[in-house]
């Protein structure tokens, strides 16, 4: 099916397609709560049912519902039902609290929201009512024991008379997911059915030689990367494996229990997977295609998965434009190990300077990009135009080039690039050299404030176990390196680990506000 065709539809004729297609195939989760097994067709037969419900409770076309779900089955089935409801899906991280979701639920307009009663330690019933009014919110849908006030999802199941879906265009609002939390302030992205299918068709291309795929899926899917993928299964019939909550012993019983065959991860994921098989014993030779990528990848930790087999290669991507380049396992090492990959079909990229004029072929510049997946813009429009150039380009902010073979090359986040007495230093390539420290596992460096220089740089770094690490044997190492002084950091903090989102992403917003406060303290 071209690539036209596939897209040119809306999310519900979509997933009716899936369905028919593709019943048979699967969907496992591994979860101490609600684990389970369902066949596409049943996943599909709920999704119905709960979207005659939602339009019994007066949702419909272009009404926005919050999805507040751990990777279980019901996710699946809220996504269905909406689709066919004409709504809108909103998925929200299930760790956020009332703070986080006051703003994405006031913001959005969201009408129904769909939570569980009790997850790890969050109380969702107790955790909306710290939220406060919310004119707009109307119903919340509850699994589990329902709270006074809320409806119980086994009522949203119930046997109803199933009508036709509601009529949507493919290039309607379809999806609206925030960004991830790695900045101080989420925004709201806003995708189409036509956004969203281009993904999936992008990416069933790029593993069209992948013969009887099954995926692991690690992502949470209040993100874009477990939204899609969950999609993905719904269109595609990919089976798919998921887990609710993250245990590196577990996902590496996962994939060799289920023979999995594809997945993504984070550094922080996939470390973790190679630790556990190897303290386990565990087989992870069925992971043919195996993509890392939303955070620096260490070179270090390629090199490792060619000790298990593993093909490991890298990606590039954000919830505006999901994937914009991918490596693939057959790749030579040396671009798998410095390369995003090629870009996907049907996507474009290019380099700007900061006045958005385009840079000489191999020089560095701002990326941009643009395609069939690219998103529709923000949900707040003004800060569209700071995002977009004429022509449709999104400025990523990433900072990067391409090598003579085409591959993309990122060097750096525009926003982390330090200035230390008017000279700009790439954070990126002081991390890459800091991956190389025999003591240190994992880096981050942020920009600190400084009177004299304007900023110096700040490492932040997770020693390796048992070993320890001090700002002299950085410098050492550096001067080894034959790196400029001025690159070399000038403060170290040692911490056991960053703060991250629930992908596994260092939240550098807040290593900048532990820095700036440092200082602060340092000058009082």
């Amino acid at each position: 099916m071209d690539a036209v065709s596939f897209a040119d539809r809306s999310l519900s004729h979509a997933f009716a397609l899936g369905a028919r297609t593709h019943g048979a195939s699967w969907v496992a989760l591994s979860s101490h709560i609600r684990p389970g097994e369902q066949a596409l067709t049943q996943v599909h037969e709920q999704g119905l049912r709960f979207g005659e419900h939602l339009r019994a409770h007066g949702i419909g076309p272009g009404d926005i519902v919050a999805v507040q779900l751990p990777a279980w089955i019901e996710w699946l089935i809220a996504a269905v039902g909406i689709a066919h409801a004409g709504a809108v899906l909103l998925p929200v991280v299930s760790i956020y609290g009332a703070k986080e979701l006051r703003f994405i639920l006031a913001q959005s307009g969201a009408k129904l929201i769909v939570t569980p009663d009790r997850w790890r330690k969050a109380d969702y019933g107790q955790t909306l009512a710290e939220v406060g009014d919310l004119p707009a919110l109307a119903t919340h849908v509850m699994i589990g024991d329902p709270a006074p006030g809320t409806m119980s999802w086994d009522a949203m199941l119930a046997p109803i008379a199933i009508r036709p879906a509601a009529t949507r265009s493919p290039d309607d609002l379809a999806l609206l997911v925030y960004t991830s939390g790695t900045t101080a302030d989420p925004k709201g992205v806003r995708h189409s059915a036509r956004t969203i299918l281009s993904e999936i068709d992008a990416v069933a291309w790029s593993r069209r030689d992948l013969e009887d795929e099954i995926a692991f899926c690690p992502w949470p899917p209040g993100h874009v990367a477990g939204a899609l993928q969950l999609m993905r299964f719904l269109v595609t019939g990919t089976p798919v494996v998921m887990t609710d909550s993250w245990e590196p012993g577990e996902a590496a019983m996962l994939v060799e229990k289920y023979r999995i065959v594809s997945s993504s991860f984070t550094p922080f994921h996939l470390s973790g997977l190679l630790e556990a098989a190897e303290r386990d014993g565990r087989d992870l030779s069925s992971l043919r295609s195996c993509m890392v990528g939303a955070a620096p990848v260490p070179p270090t930790l390629i090199t490792r998965c060619s000790a298990h087999g593993l093909k490991t290669f890298r990606c590039y991507g954000s919830s505006e434009h999901p994937t914009v380049t991918t490596g693939h396992p057959d790749d030579m090492m040396e671009k798998r190990l410095t390369t995003e990959g090629l870009p996907m079909r049907g996507s474009e990229i290019g380099f700007v300077d900061d006045d958005g004029h385009r840079v000489a072929d191999g020089d560095e510049g701002e990326l941009v990009v643009r395609g069939p997946e690219l998103f529709l813009g923000y949900l707040d429009e003004a800060l569209n135009d700071a995002a977009f150039l004429p022509g449709g380009w999104f400025r990523t902010g990433d900072i990067g080039r391409l090598d003579a073979d085409g591959f993309l090359m990122i060097t750096d986040r525009k926003k982390d690039v330090i200035i230390r007495g008017g000279e700009n230093i790439s954070s990126r390539e002081v991390e890459d050299l800091l991956f190389t420290h025999p003591d240190i596992a994992e880096a981050s460096v942020v920009a600190a404030p400084d009177e004299r220089m304007g900023e110096v740089v700040c490492a932040y770094v997770v020693p390796r176990s048992g070993a320890s690490v001090d700002l002299e044997s950085v410098r050492a190492h550096f001067a080894q390196a034959g790196i400029a002084r001025q690159k070399t950091p000038e403060q170290l903090v040692v911490v056991a680990d960053f703060p991250r989102n629930s992908t596994g992403k260092i939240l550098k917003h807040e290593l900048r506000a532990q820095a700036r406060a440092a200082a602060g303290k340092a000058a009082a």
